[in-house]
């Protein structure tokens, strides 16, 4: 009996999860906030900045995209993975849901990782005038870093399923 009570409690706890998901979403909304700041800031001056400017901050904004992207995709597929299924209208249903694991939930936030990293180092090189050699050579280190991390997940991800087919 107290075996069944300890198993049962366990496995409710879980539910302490759901509202860190949860939190993500305000995470979300002050991302969104920050977002349309820099879209309010842009857009008056967007005739008399340079490309390279306009460039730099377009770029900042397709990086608050690809985090937000990743704060939806670890919010969802985290709820879904490890505390209960979401019981949405089958029209709102996102493709995706319910069919990433926990092994691709973590080869997708390595990929927008190294895809946040490139448009930063990307970011870095259009003002490379203004970035000492130095902490060039760091951000490229730490990008070169993140894409090795990916490419070793990815790869131990790959060799996970072959044996659990091989053993099948």
């Amino acid at each position: 009996m107290l075996e069944k009570l300890f198993e049962r409690s366990f496995f409710c706890a879980r539910w302490l999860l759901a509202p860190i998901c949860f939190g993500l979403s305000f995470a979300l909304l002050a991302l969104a906030f920050k977002f349309f700041q820099e879209v309010c800031h842009v857009l008056p001056h967007v005739f008399e900045m340079s490309e390279a400017d306009l460039t730099l901050s377009l770029l900042s904004m397709i990086d608050m995209a690809l985090v937000g992207g990743l704060i939806v995709m670890v919010m969802y597929s985290s709820y879904e993975n490890f505390v209960s299924q979401l019981a949405t209208g089958a029209t709102e249903r996102l493709d995706w849901l319910g069919k990433m694991d926990a092994g691709s939930l973590k080869n997708k936030v390595a990929a927008s990782i190294v895809a946040i990293s490139s448009i930063h180092l990307l970011r870095v090189f259009m003002n490379i005038q203004n970035t000492p050699n130095d902490k060039l050579l760091w951000y490229v280190v730490l990008h070169l870093t993140f894409v090795l991390s990916a490419l070793v997940m990815c790869w131990i991800d790959l060799i996970t399923k072959k044996s659990h087919a091989h053993d099948h």
